[in-house]
Protein backbone atom coordinates (compact mmCIF):
# COMPACT_ATOMS: atom_id res chain seq x y z
CA UNK A 1 0.00 0.00 0.00
CA UNK A 2 1.18 3.45 -1.36
CA UNK A 3 0.80 6.12 2.39
CA UNK A 4 -0.04 9.09 2.41
CA UNK A 5 3.28 10.64 4.32
CA UNK A 6 5.26 9.11 1.75
CA UNK A 7 3.01 10.06 -1.63
CA UNK A 8 5.95 9.76 -4.33
CA UNK A 9 3.17 8.32 -7.22
CA UNK A 10 3.74 10.11 -10.53
CA UNK A 11 0.46 10.42 -12.30
CA UNK A 12 0.14 10.78 -16.08
CA UNK A 13 -1.96 13.09 -18.03
CA UNK A 14 -5.52 12.57 -18.34
CA UNK A 15 -5.41 10.61 -21.76
CA UNK A 16 -6.67 7.23 -21.80
CA UNK A 17 -4.82 6.63 -24.34
CA UNK A 18 -1.37 8.18 -22.93
CA UNK A 19 -2.19 6.21 -19.85
CA UNK A 20 -2.00 2.98 -22.24
CA UNK A 21 1.53 3.42 -23.46
CA UNK A 22 2.22 3.85 -19.41
CA UNK A 23 2.67 7.72 -19.72
CA UNK A 24 2.58 9.60 -16.55
CA UNK A 25 -0.40 11.30 -15.33
CA UNK A 26 -0.24 14.48 -14.04
CA UNK A 27 -2.57 14.99 -10.52
CA UNK A 28 -5.44 17.36 -10.92
CA UNK A 29 -6.28 20.10 -8.76
CA UNK A 30 -9.99 21.03 -8.95
CA UNK A 31 -10.96 24.76 -7.22
CA UNK A 32 -14.32 26.21 -6.53
CA UNK A 33 -15.38 29.28 -5.45
CA UNK A 34 -13.30 31.22 -6.88
CA UNK A 35 -9.92 31.24 -5.23
CA UNK A 36 -7.47 34.18 -5.16
CA UNK A 37 -5.15 34.48 -8.39
CA UNK A 38 -1.86 33.91 -6.36
CA UNK A 39 -3.33 30.70 -5.07
CA UNK A 40 -3.91 28.93 -8.50
CA UNK A 41 -0.91 30.83 -9.82
CA UNK A 42 1.66 28.59 -7.62
CA UNK A 43 -0.83 25.25 -7.95
CA UNK A 44 -0.16 26.06 -11.59
CA UNK A 45 3.43 26.47 -11.16
CA UNK A 46 3.98 23.12 -9.57
CA UNK A 47 5.08 20.60 -11.84
CA UNK A 48 2.85 17.21 -12.55
CA UNK A 49 -0.03 19.25 -11.66
CA UNK A 50 -3.39 20.13 -13.89
CA UNK A 51 -5.37 23.07 -12.69
CA UNK A 52 -9.20 22.96 -13.33
CA UNK A 53 -10.92 26.50 -12.11
CA UNK A 54 -14.80 26.12 -11.62
CA UNK A 55 -16.01 29.31 -9.79
CA UNK A 56 -18.98 28.88 -9.80
CA UNK A 57 -20.12 25.45 -9.83
CA UNK A 58 -23.09 23.40 -9.38
CA UNK A 59 -23.24 20.40 -6.72
CA UNK A 60 -24.47 18.25 -9.69
CA UNK A 61 -21.40 19.63 -11.43
CA UNK A 62 -19.27 19.07 -8.63
CA UNK A 63 -20.07 14.98 -8.45
CA UNK A 64 -18.51 14.65 -11.88
CA UNK A 65 -15.90 16.85 -12.19
CA UNK A 66 -14.01 15.56 -8.89
CA UNK A 67 -14.35 12.07 -10.25
CA UNK A 68 -10.52 11.96 -11.30
CA UNK A 69 -9.04 14.57 -9.03
CA UNK A 70 -6.65 13.80 -6.58
CA UNK A 71 -7.36 17.74 -4.64
CA UNK A 72 -9.99 19.48 -4.10
CA UNK A 73 -10.14 23.08 -3.04
CA UNK A 74 -13.07 25.26 -1.59
CA UNK A 75 -13.97 27.98 0.29
CA UNK A 76 -17.26 28.31 1.94
CA UNK A 77 -19.67 28.22 -0.86
CA UNK A 78 -19.35 24.60 -2.33
CA UNK A 79 -20.42 21.65 -0.22
CA UNK A 80 -18.51 18.66 0.10
CA UNK A 81 -20.78 16.12 0.89
CA UNK A 82 -20.80 12.51 1.19
CA UNK A 83 -22.01 11.89 -2.03
CA UNK A 84 -19.22 13.82 -3.16
CA UNK A 85 -16.66 11.42 -1.42
CA UNK A 86 -18.08 8.72 -3.21
CA UNK A 87 -17.61 9.73 -6.38
CA UNK A 88 -14.19 10.71 -5.54
CA UNK A 89 -11.93 7.40 -6.79
CA UNK A 90 -8.88 9.02 -6.96
CA UNK A 91 -9.22 12.21 -4.11
CA UNK A 92 -6.59 12.66 -1.45
CA UNK A 93 -6.65 15.83 0.24
CA UNK A 94 -9.66 18.71 0.30
CA UNK A 95 -8.86 22.15 1.28
CA UNK A 96 -10.60 24.79 2.68
CA UNK A 97 -9.23 28.35 1.86
CA UNK A 98 -10.50 30.01 5.34
CA UNK A 99 -10.77 29.24 8.46
CA UNK A 100 -13.26 26.33 9.70
CA UNK A 101 -14.75 23.16 7.71
CA UNK A 102 -18.53 23.43 8.52
CA UNK A 103 -19.48 22.80 4.70
CA UNK A 104 -17.00 19.67 4.66
CA UNK A 105 -18.56 16.84 5.72
CA UNK A 106 -15.08 15.98 7.75
CA UNK A 107 -16.65 11.85 8.66
CA UNK A 108 -17.20 11.24 5.36
CA UNK A 109 -14.02 12.52 3.81
CA UNK A 110 -11.77 10.52 6.87
CA UNK A 111 -13.97 7.03 5.72
CA UNK A 112 -12.88 7.53 2.45
CA UNK A 113 -9.37 8.11 3.82
CA UNK A 114 -9.39 11.96 2.96
CA UNK A 115 -7.15 14.03 4.49
CA UNK A 116 -9.19 17.57 5.16
CA UNK A 117 -7.73 20.44 5.70
CA UNK A 118 -8.02 24.51 6.19
CA UNK A 119 -5.73 27.53 6.43
CA UNK A 120 -7.33 28.65 9.86
CA UNK A 121 -3.97 30.61 10.52
CA UNK A 122 -4.56 32.63 6.92
CA UNK A 123 -7.62 35.12 7.92
CA UNK A 124 -6.60 35.13 11.81
CA UNK A 125 -5.69 39.14 12.12
CA UNK A 126 -8.60 40.16 9.73
CA UNK A 127 -11.22 38.59 11.39
CA UNK A 128 -10.51 39.47 14.75
CA UNK A 129 -9.17 42.83 13.75
CA UNK A 130 -13.26 42.54 11.83
CA UNK A 131 -14.30 41.57 15.53
CA UNK A 132 -12.79 44.37 17.21
CA UNK A 133 -14.38 46.67 14.66
CA UNK A 134 -17.74 45.40 14.59
CA UNK A 135 -17.32 45.79 19.09
CA UNK A 136 -16.26 48.94 18.79
CA UNK A 137 -19.25 50.63 16.32
CA UNK A 138 -21.50 48.32 18.94
CA UNK A 139 -20.10 50.71 21.61
CA UNK A 140 -20.30 54.25 19.77
CA UNK A 141 -23.36 53.59 17.53
CA UNK A 142 -21.34 54.64 14.71
CA UNK A 143 -23.22 52.85 11.82
CA UNK A 144 -26.58 54.30 13.11
CA UNK A 145 -24.92 57.59 13.95
CA UNK A 146 -23.75 57.54 10.11
CA UNK A 147 -26.99 56.31 8.29
CA UNK A 148 -28.36 59.44 10.57
CA UNK A 149 -26.11 62.17 9.57
CA UNK A 150 -26.61 60.89 5.85
CA UNK A 151 -30.45 61.17 5.97
CA UNK A 152 -29.84 64.94 6.89
CA UNK A 153 -30.05 64.74 10.65
CA UNK A 154 -27.76 65.96 13.65
CA UNK A 155 -28.33 63.94 16.24
CA UNK A 156 -25.45 64.00 18.86
CA UNK A 157 -27.07 63.44 22.11
CA UNK A 158 -29.28 60.63 20.77
CA UNK A 159 -26.49 57.94 19.83
CA UNK A 160 -24.68 57.75 23.85
CA UNK A 161 -22.35 55.48 23.56
CA UNK A 162 -20.28 52.77 26.28
CA UNK A 163 -16.35 53.01 27.25
CA UNK A 164 -14.79 49.97 26.66
CA UNK A 165 -12.15 50.61 28.99
CA UNK A 166 -13.15 49.07 32.42
CA UNK A 167 -15.62 46.90 30.73
CA UNK A 168 -15.33 43.09 30.72
CA UNK A 169 -15.03 41.17 27.40
CA UNK A 170 -16.21 37.50 27.66
CA UNK A 171 -14.26 35.28 25.22
CA UNK A 172 -16.04 31.93 24.19
CA UNK A 173 -13.17 30.00 22.13
CA UNK A 174 -9.45 30.85 22.51
CA UNK A 175 -8.04 29.47 19.27
CA UNK A 176 -6.35 31.85 17.12
CA UNK A 177 -8.88 34.53 16.78
CA UNK A 178 -10.45 34.53 20.07
CA UNK A 179 -6.92 34.86 21.66
CA UNK A 180 -6.18 37.62 19.01
CA UNK A 181 -9.13 39.92 19.72
CA UNK A 182 -8.85 39.11 23.98
CA UNK A 183 -5.00 40.31 22.87
CA UNK A 184 -6.80 43.42 21.78
CA UNK A 185 -9.10 43.83 23.98
CA UNK A 186 -6.30 44.02 26.91
CA UNK A 187 -4.85 46.85 24.92
CA UNK A 188 -7.78 48.98 25.64
CA UNK A 189 -7.93 48.01 29.27
CA UNK A 190 -10.82 45.87 28.91
CA UNK A 191 -10.99 43.04 31.73
CA UNK A 192 -10.77 39.80 29.69
CA UNK A 193 -12.73 36.14 30.74
CA UNK A 194 -12.35 33.43 28.35
CA UNK A 195 -13.83 30.35 28.28
CA UNK A 196 -12.16 27.02 26.01
CA UNK A 197 -11.49 23.52 27.20
CA UNK A 198 -8.77 23.53 25.60
CA UNK A 199 -7.01 26.17 27.03
CA UNK A 200 -5.02 25.70 29.96
CA UNK A 201 -4.84 28.78 33.08
CA UNK A 202 -1.48 28.96 32.30
CA UNK A 203 -1.34 30.05 28.98
CA UNK A 204 -3.98 32.25 29.41
CA UNK A 205 -2.45 34.06 32.24
CA UNK A 206 0.49 34.88 29.79
CA UNK A 207 -1.92 36.77 27.71
CA UNK A 208 -3.37 38.43 30.53
CA UNK A 209 -7.00 36.22 30.44
CA UNK A 210 -8.72 34.80 32.90
CA UNK A 211 -10.42 31.41 32.52
CA UNK A 212 -14.06 31.10 33.46
CA UNK A 213 -17.26 29.19 33.02
CA UNK A 214 -20.11 29.93 30.48
CA UNK A 215 -21.99 31.13 33.31
CA UNK A 216 -19.61 33.14 34.88
CA UNK A 217 -19.40 35.03 31.17
CA UNK A 218 -22.84 35.08 31.11
CA UNK A 219 -23.36 36.80 34.44
CA UNK A 220 -19.92 39.36 34.36
CA UNK A 221 -19.01 40.16 30.92
CA UNK A 222 -20.98 43.51 29.22
CA UNK A 223 -19.43 42.23 25.90
CA UNK A 224 -19.50 38.90 24.78
CA UNK A 225 -17.89 37.31 21.55
CA UNK A 226 -18.06 34.26 20.07
CA UNK A 227 -15.12 32.30 18.33
CA UNK A 228 -15.62 28.76 18.05
CA UNK A 229 -16.60 26.19 14.99
CA UNK A 230 -20.46 25.66 14.59
CA UNK A 231 -21.01 21.64 15.77
CA UNK A 232 -23.57 20.01 17.56
CA UNK A 233 -22.64 21.29 21.22
CA UNK A 234 -21.72 24.56 20.36
CA UNK A 235 -25.21 24.88 17.81
CA UNK A 236 -27.09 28.00 19.36
CA UNK A 237 -24.95 28.11 21.98
CA UNK A 238 -26.69 31.10 22.96
CA UNK A 239 -29.95 30.97 23.17
CA UNK A 240 -33.06 31.52 25.78
CA UNK A 241 -31.28 30.06 28.77
CA UNK A 242 -28.47 31.50 28.18
CA UNK A 243 -29.19 35.36 27.63
CA UNK A 244 -31.51 34.49 31.00
CA UNK A 245 -28.04 34.47 32.61
CA UNK A 246 -26.44 37.15 31.04
CA UNK A 247 -26.27 40.97 32.27
CA UNK A 248 -29.22 43.88 31.61
CA UNK A 249 -27.82 45.48 28.84
CA UNK A 250 -25.29 42.65 27.47
CA UNK A 251 -23.91 43.53 23.87
CA UNK A 252 -23.08 40.59 21.73
CA UNK A 253 -20.93 39.58 18.80
CA UNK A 254 -20.63 36.95 16.19
CA UNK A 255 -17.86 37.12 13.47
CA UNK A 256 -17.50 33.24 13.98
CA UNK A 257 -20.48 31.42 12.32
CA UNK A 258 -23.83 31.34 11.73
CA UNK A 259 -26.38 29.11 14.22
CA UNK A 260 -24.05 29.67 17.42
CA UNK A 261 -26.69 32.31 18.56
CA UNK A 262 -30.83 31.51 18.12
CA UNK A 263 -31.67 34.59 16.43
CA UNK A 264 -35.19 33.72 17.24
CA UNK A 265 -33.72 34.23 21.05
CA UNK A 266 -31.77 36.93 20.31
CA UNK A 267 -34.63 39.54 19.07
CA UNK A 268 -36.99 38.85 21.99
CA UNK A 269 -33.90 39.60 23.89
CA UNK A 270 -33.32 43.00 22.67
CA UNK A 271 -37.31 43.66 21.97
CA UNK A 272 -36.81 43.17 26.08
CA UNK A 273 -34.34 45.10 27.03
CA UNK A 274 -32.02 42.19 27.91
CA UNK A 275 -29.66 42.87 25.08
CA UNK A 276 -28.54 46.21 24.17
CA UNK A 277 -27.37 45.32 21.02
CA UNK A 278 -25.45 42.70 18.61
CA UNK A 279 -22.99 42.80 16.53
CA UNK A 280 -23.47 39.88 13.86
CA UNK A 281 -21.23 39.47 10.48
CA UNK A 282 -22.72 35.56 10.24
CA UNK A 283 -25.97 34.44 10.23
CA UNK A 284 -28.09 30.99 10.59
CA UNK A 285 -29.26 31.27 6.56
CA UNK A 286 -26.85 33.29 4.44
CA UNK A 287 -27.77 34.80 2.45
CA UNK A 288 -30.03 35.63 5.14
CA UNK A 289 -33.76 36.80 4.35
CA UNK A 290 -34.36 40.45 3.80
CA UNK A 291 -37.52 39.89 5.99
CA UNK A 292 -35.19 38.76 8.98
CA UNK A 293 -35.94 40.63 11.97
CA UNK A 294 -32.24 41.86 13.38
CA UNK A 295 -32.14 43.97 10.11
CA UNK A 296 -35.17 45.85 11.14
CA UNK A 297 -33.51 46.57 14.69
CA UNK A 298 -31.54 50.24 15.01
CA UNK A 299 -29.60 48.14 18.04
CA UNK A 300 -28.14 45.53 15.48
CA UNK A 301 -25.07 46.00 13.47
CA UNK A 302 -24.63 44.02 10.36
CA UNK A 303 -22.58 42.88 7.87
CA UNK A 304 -22.55 40.46 5.28
CA UNK A 305 -19.76 37.47 5.99
CA UNK A 306 -17.11 40.05 5.76
CA UNK A 307 -14.35 38.37 8.81
CA UNK A 308 -11.91 37.04 6.29
CA UNK A 309 -12.36 39.77 3.30
CA UNK A 310 -9.69 42.02 3.09
CA UNK A 311 -7.15 41.78 0.07
CA UNK A 312 -4.17 40.62 2.64
CA UNK A 313 -6.29 37.52 4.37
CA UNK A 314 -7.58 36.32 0.89
CA UNK A 315 -4.32 36.22 -0.83
CA UNK A 316 -2.82 34.41 2.75
CA UNK A 317 -5.53 31.88 2.57
CA UNK A 318 -5.02 31.12 -1.13
CA UNK A 319 -1.45 30.83 -1.13
CA UNK A 320 -1.44 28.89 2.25
CA UNK A 321 -3.89 25.99 1.15
CA UNK A 322 -2.13 25.63 -2.08
CA UNK A 323 1.31 24.89 -0.72
CA UNK A 324 -0.26 23.26 1.96
CA UNK A 325 -2.37 20.82 -0.32
CA UNK A 326 0.87 20.61 -2.87
CA UNK A 327 3.12 19.97 0.01
CA UNK A 328 0.74 16.90 1.32
CA UNK A 329 0.41 15.32 -2.29
CA UNK A 330 3.88 15.46 -3.46
CA UNK A 331 5.68 15.21 -0.16
CA UNK A 332 3.31 13.77 1.94
CA UNK A 333 3.78 16.94 4.79
CA UNK A 334 0.66 17.42 6.60
CA UNK A 335 0.05 20.76 7.91
CA UNK A 336 -3.41 22.16 8.87
CA UNK A 337 -5.33 18.87 8.87
CA UNK A 338 -8.47 18.44 11.12
CA UNK A 339 -8.63 14.75 10.61
CA UNK A 340 -5.19 13.57 11.27
CA UNK A 341 -2.12 14.92 13.22
CA UNK A 342 -0.01 16.78 11.77
CA UNK A 343 3.40 15.97 10.29
CA UNK A 344 5.84 19.22 8.97
CA UNK A 345 8.59 18.22 7.13
CA UNK A 346 10.98 18.69 9.81
CA UNK A 347 8.97 15.72 11.67
CA UNK A 348 8.71 13.71 8.98
CA UNK A 349 12.86 13.54 8.33
CA UNK A 350 12.69 11.89 12.22
CA UNK A 351 9.73 9.57 12.33
CA UNK A 352 9.05 8.92 8.59
CA UNK A 353 11.49 5.80 8.87
CA UNK A 354 9.47 4.48 12.03
CA UNK A 355 5.84 5.54 9.91
CA UNK A 356 7.46 3.07 7.23
CA UNK A 357 8.53 0.37 9.70
CA UNK A 358 5.30 0.79 11.19
CA UNK A 359 3.45 -0.18 7.63
CA UNK A 360 5.05 -2.88 7.06
CA UNK A 361 5.05 -4.27 10.54
CA UNK A 362 1.34 -4.23 10.18
CA UNK A 363 1.08 -5.55 6.43
CA UNK A 364 3.00 -8.40 7.24
CA UNK A 365 1.31 -9.40 10.38
CA UNK A 366 -2.14 -9.10 8.43
CA UNK A 367 -1.41 -10.89 5.20
CA UNK A 368 0.31 -13.89 7.40
CA UNK A 369 -1.30 -14.24 10.22
CA UNK A 370 -5.44 -13.39 9.12
CA UNK A 371 -7.48 -10.91 8.92
CA UNK A 372 -10.03 -11.49 11.50
CA UNK A 373 -8.77 -9.30 13.83
CA UNK A 374 -9.80 -8.31 17.50
CA UNK A 375 -7.11 -6.57 19.34
CA UNK A 376 -3.73 -4.76 18.37
CA UNK A 377 -1.71 -4.02 21.21
CA UNK A 378 1.55 -1.62 20.17
CA UNK A 379 4.02 -1.51 22.28
CA UNK A 380 6.84 1.49 21.48
CA UNK A 381 10.40 1.10 22.88
CA UNK A 382 13.89 3.51 23.24
CA UNK A 383 13.79 6.14 21.12
CA UNK A 384 10.71 6.14 19.16
CA UNK A 385 9.16 7.47 22.40
CA UNK A 386 10.59 10.75 21.95
CA UNK A 387 8.59 11.36 19.01
CA UNK A 388 4.42 11.49 18.96
CA UNK A 389 3.90 7.80 17.49
CA UNK A 390 0.34 8.43 16.50
CA UNK A 391 0.79 8.84 13.03
CA UNK A 392 3.01 5.09 13.47
CA UNK A 393 -0.37 4.01 15.03
CA UNK A 394 -1.93 5.05 12.31
CA UNK A 395 0.49 3.11 9.81
CA UNK A 396 0.59 -0.17 11.61
CA UNK A 397 -3.33 -0.19 11.49
CA UNK A 398 -3.63 0.54 7.96
CA UNK A 399 -1.17 -2.14 6.82
CA UNK A 400 -2.47 -4.49 9.48
CA UNK A 401 -6.30 -3.64 7.66
CA UNK A 402 -4.94 -3.29 3.77
CA UNK A 403 -4.74 -6.73 2.78
CA UNK A 404 -8.68 -7.19 2.95
CA UNK A 405 -10.03 -3.34 3.07
CA UNK A 406 -9.88 -1.01 -0.29
CA UNK A 407 -8.68 2.77 -0.05
CA UNK A 408 -7.71 1.80 3.80
CA UNK A 409 -4.36 4.60 4.55
CA UNK A 410 -2.87 6.34 7.53
CA UNK A 411 -6.15 8.95 7.57
CA UNK A 412 -9.07 6.50 8.15
CA UNK A 413 -7.30 3.77 9.76
CA UNK A 414 -8.54 4.42 13.00
CA UNK A 415 -12.17 4.90 12.40
CA UNK A 416 -12.01 1.47 9.86
CA UNK A 417 -10.88 -0.70 13.04
CA UNK A 418 -12.94 1.53 15.37
CA UNK A 419 -16.14 0.11 13.03
CA UNK A 420 -14.92 -3.23 12.56
CA UNK A 421 -14.87 -3.27 16.46
CA UNK A 422 -10.81 -3.50 17.25
CA UNK A 423 -9.97 -2.81 20.07
CA UNK A 424 -6.06 -0.85 19.39
CA UNK A 425 -4.22 0.27 22.88
CA UNK A 426 -0.87 1.45 22.78
CA UNK A 427 1.98 1.52 25.89
CA UNK A 428 5.70 3.50 25.75
CA UNK A 429 8.89 2.81 27.37
CA UNK A 430 11.47 4.52 27.42
CA UNK A 431 13.80 1.96 28.12
CA UNK A 432 15.30 0.15 25.01
CA UNK A 433 15.11 -3.42 24.73
CA UNK A 434 17.15 -5.33 22.03
CA UNK A 435 17.64 -2.20 19.77
CA UNK A 436 17.93 1.46 20.22
CA UNK A 437 14.19 1.57 19.13
CA UNK A 438 11.82 -0.89 18.52
CA UNK A 439 8.36 -1.22 17.61
CA UNK A 440 6.19 -4.64 19.02
CA UNK A 441 3.01 -5.16 17.33
CA UNK A 442 0.78 -8.28 18.92
CA UNK A 443 -2.22 -8.87 17.51
CA UNK A 444 -5.22 -11.34 18.22
CA UNK A 445 -7.57 -13.34 15.43
CA UNK A 446 -9.56 -15.76 15.80
CA UNK A 447 -6.82 -18.49 14.89
CA UNK A 448 -4.71 -17.29 18.00
CA UNK A 449 -2.16 -14.45 18.77
CA UNK A 450 0.95 -12.89 16.87
CA UNK A 451 3.55 -11.19 17.06
CA UNK A 452 6.04 -9.38 15.06
CA UNK A 453 8.34 -6.78 15.86
CA UNK A 454 10.58 -4.23 13.95
CA UNK A 455 13.88 -1.88 14.54
CA UNK A 456 15.22 0.41 12.34
CA UNK A 457 18.87 -0.35 11.06
CA UNK A 458 21.09 3.16 10.62
CA UNK A 459 17.85 4.94 11.64
CA UNK A 460 16.90 4.69 8.26
CA UNK A 461 16.41 1.29 7.12
CA UNK A 462 13.66 -0.83 8.50
CA UNK A 463 14.07 -4.33 9.78
CA UNK A 464 11.89 -7.01 10.82
CA UNK A 465 13.85 -8.23 13.90
CA UNK A 466 11.13 -11.06 15.83
CA UNK A 467 8.31 -12.97 14.58
CA UNK A 468 6.78 -15.44 17.37
CA UNK A 469 9.81 -15.34 19.68
CA UNK A 470 11.98 -16.39 16.00
CA UNK A 471 15.04 -13.58 15.90
CA UNK A 472 16.29 -12.86 12.45
CA UNK A 473 17.04 -9.81 10.16
CA UNK A 474 14.58 -9.02 7.69
CA UNK A 475 14.59 -6.66 5.25
CA UNK A 476 10.72 -6.18 4.34
CA UNK A 477 10.40 -5.45 0.82
CA UNK A 478 9.23 -7.01 -2.45
CA UNK A 479 7.67 -10.82 -2.79
CA UNK A 480 8.24 -13.30 0.07
CA UNK A 481 7.34 -16.94 1.61
CA UNK A 482 7.09 -16.72 4.61
CA UNK A 483 8.16 -20.63 5.56
CA UNK A 484 7.24 -23.34 8.68
CA UNK A 485 8.94 -26.03 8.36
CA UNK A 486 10.74 -29.36 10.20
CA UNK A 487 14.01 -28.67 11.03
CA UNK A 488 15.74 -31.50 8.89
CA UNK A 489 18.22 -31.88 6.73
CA UNK A 490 17.48 -31.25 3.09
CA UNK A 491 14.39 -29.31 3.61
CA UNK A 492 15.87 -25.84 2.43
CA UNK A 493 17.68 -27.73 -0.50
CA UNK A 494 14.31 -29.06 -1.80
CA UNK A 495 12.27 -25.80 -0.96
CA UNK A 496 14.79 -24.03 -3.09
CA UNK A 497 15.06 -26.71 -6.05
CA UNK A 498 11.56 -26.18 -6.27
CA UNK A 499 11.50 -22.36 -6.49
CA UNK A 500 13.84 -22.89 -8.96
CA UNK A 501 11.69 -25.41 -11.05
CA UNK A 502 9.17 -22.59 -11.36
CA UNK A 503 11.64 -20.12 -13.06
CA UNK A 504 12.00 -17.94 -9.95
CA UNK A 505 15.47 -16.47 -8.78
CA UNK A 506 16.00 -16.49 -4.88
CA UNK A 507 17.01 -13.43 -4.23
CA UNK A 508 17.24 -13.39 -0.18
CA UNK A 509 16.84 -16.21 2.58
CA UNK A 510 16.68 -15.73 5.98
CA UNK A 511 16.55 -18.40 8.83
CA UNK A 512 15.49 -18.46 11.96
CA UNK A 513 14.94 -21.50 14.84
CA UNK A 514 14.87 -21.95 18.72
CA UNK A 515 16.03 -24.91 19.38
CA UNK A 516 17.41 -28.04 16.77
CA UNK A 517 15.31 -30.54 15.42
CA UNK A 518 11.96 -28.58 16.10
CA UNK A 519 9.79 -26.19 13.36
CA UNK A 520 12.41 -23.79 11.90
CA UNK A 521 11.01 -20.51 10.25
CA UNK A 522 12.16 -19.51 6.33
CA UNK A 523 11.84 -15.63 4.74
CA UNK A 524 12.35 -16.34 1.24
CA UNK A 525 12.84 -13.41 -1.06
CA UNK A 526 11.83 -13.93 -4.71
CA UNK A 527 11.91 -11.51 -7.84
CA UNK A 528 8.50 -12.89 -8.75
CA UNK A 529 5.75 -14.16 -6.97
CA UNK A 530 4.29 -18.51 -6.78
CA UNK A 531 1.04 -18.65 -9.08
CA UNK A 532 -1.79 -20.68 -7.20
CA UNK A 533 -1.01 -23.77 -8.18
CA UNK A 534 2.55 -23.23 -7.67
CA UNK A 535 1.77 -22.35 -4.05
CA UNK A 536 -0.41 -25.45 -3.19
CA UNK A 537 2.48 -27.77 -4.35
CA UNK A 538 4.66 -25.70 -2.26
CA UNK A 539 2.48 -26.23 0.90
CA UNK A 540 1.99 -30.08 0.08
CA UNK A 541 5.66 -30.73 -0.25
CA UNK A 542 7.52 -32.89 2.59
CA UNK A 543 8.23 -31.56 6.00
CA UNK A 544 6.31 -27.98 4.70
CA UNK A 545 4.23 -27.10 7.75
CA UNK A 546 2.18 -23.79 6.18
CA UNK A 547 3.36 -21.36 3.62
CA UNK A 548 1.92 -18.06 2.89
CA UNK A 549 2.78 -15.35 0.32
CA UNK A 550 3.79 -11.48 1.22
CA UNK A 551 4.03 -8.93 -0.65
CA UNK A 552 5.29 -5.52 0.62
Amino acid sequence: MTLPVFLTVEYSRNDHEHEARGARRKMRILVCDGLEKAGVDILRAAGGVVVDERPAISAEELLTAVADCEGLVVRSKTRVTAEVFRNARRLKVVGRAGTGVDNIDVSAGTRRGVVVMNAAAGNTVTTAEHTFAMLMSLARQIPQATASMKAGRWEKSRFLGVELRGKTLGVIGLGRIGSTVAARARDFEMKVLGFDPYFTEEAAREIGIEIASLDEIYARSDFITLHTPLTDETRHIIGHAAIEKMKRGVRLINCARGGLIDEAALVEAIQSGKAAGAALDVFEQEPTPVENPLLAMEQVIVSPHLGASTEEAQLSVATMIAEQILDYLKNGTVRGAVNFPAVSAEVLATIGPYIMLGEKLGSFQGQVFGHEITRVNIEYSGEVTEHDTRPVTHAIIAGLLSPVIERVNMVNAAVVAEERGIKVTESLSRRARDFASMISVRSETRDGESELCGALFGKRDPRIVRINNFNLEVIPKGHMLFVFNRDLPGVLGRIATFIGSQAINIGRLYLGRKKIGESALSLIQIDEPLDHAALEEFGRMRDVISVRQVRL
